[in-house]
């Protein structure tokens, strides 16, 4: 007699099935890089219309016309600076954001957290344990969205 198994749950916000267990399973070990887990996140933290790159910084200071030189500079449109550490299943992610102003900071990097922590678990199958966010920078001369009239 067959038992059913239960189906696999699909994400709420993406409509696709989760993904399977970075680590060692029954089945064999599933290795993914820092640098996958990278880019997701922040591509996940850019999905926040509040939150994105910050302007380079050099022993601790802003670097005025850092966009002109090539750098980095603050924009919301640009994926932020991340780092990531993978342990087997967990995922440890560092990101240095800049938020819109007047937005609210606390509201901000909790959305980008949770966003973050989320779709690395639903694309990779990797708990993260951490999001440290540091915000270094507040958009203030970003344009403005054209507004329809």
């Amino acid at each position: 007699m067959a038992v059913p198994q239960p189906q696999p749950q699909m994400s709420a916000g993406t409509g696709v099935e989760p993904a399977a267990r970075g680590g060692r399973s029954e089945l064999g070990t599933i290795s993914i890089a820092d640098g996958v887990v990278s880019k997701i996140a922040a591509r996940a933290a850019a999905e926040n219309p509040d939150a994105g790159a910050a302007v380079a910084r050099m022993l601790g200071r802003t670097v005025p016309g850092a966009g002109h030189l090539g750098l980095r500079g603050t924009d919301l449109k640009t994926l932020p600076k991340i780092s990531v550490d993978v342990d087997g299943s967990k995922a440890f992610v560092n990101l240095e954001i800049s938020v819109r102003w007047p937005a609210s900071v606390p509201e901000v990097t909790g959305q980008v957290r949770e966003h973050v922590r989320d779709r690395v678990r639903d694309l990779t199958g990797l708990d993260v344990d951490e999001v440290h966010i540091v915000v270094a920078d507040l958009a203030t001369d970003i344009t403005p969205l054209p507004r329809v009239r």
